[in-house]
């Protein structure tokens, strides 16, 4: 099954809700690569021998990894962490995420302010680039595995909304305009 993705309601209801709009409009992957954002399918019950995990990390040079377990029972300060994480935020770095077990949502904001919700399932391995604004969150299920990936050592720093004046932030609304410019003129 492929990735799921949506625009979201503005509903302020349980955030772990999957908030489609009524009716239900659902975003392409053309159109979050057109975002930037990246995605694969692969194998979750293989990462440890995945050929094609092994060449996505050395094409794109993800040589950190680390695994996380996500659900009250393994994190301490859960509801502090899962608030952190869905508080709006840019990084200076691509965010790199795969999925092994459980489920969980990355909002992404698109050219127009409007939020995609992206549903990831096991398998599910996006790239959020640098300067997009995003946050996380877990769905109902309470859990997730991830892999996070990384160049070099990792550095973790959200810096929260609002960061139009960042130059990673500059630079990724920078392509998007150039990007969308682009389509512009091609029709």
């Amino acid at each position: 099954m492929a990735l799921e993705a949506w625009f979201m309601d503005d509903s302020n209801e349980d955030q772990r809700l999957p908030h489609h709009r009524n009716p239900k409009e659902f975003v392409s992957l053309d159109y979050l690569s057109e975002l930037g954002v990246l995605y694969w399918k692969l194998n979750p019950e293989n990462y440890e021998n995945d050929s094609e995990l092994g060449k996505i990390r050395e094409e794109r040079g993800y040589d950190y990894m680390d695994l996380l377990d996500l659900c009250p029972e393994k994190v301490s300060n859960y509801e502090e962490k899962l608030r952190n994480f869905f508080t709006e935020h840019i990084h200076k770095d691509e965010e790199i995420r795969y999925c092994l077990a459980g489920s969980g949502y990355f909002d992404v904001r698109d050219k127009d302010d409007r939020w995609i919700r992206i549903w990831m399932q096991p398998g599910d391995l996006i790239v959020l680039p640098a300067g997009i604004y995003h946050r996380f969150t877990l769905d109902t299920s309470n859990y997730i595995k991830l892999m996070r990936l990384f160049v070099g050592e990792p550095v973790w720093t959200a810096y929260n909304r609002p960061q139009e004046e960042h130059p990673v932030r500059k630079q990724y609304t920078k392509g998007l305009t150039h990007k969308f410019g682009e389509a512009i003129k091609a029709h």
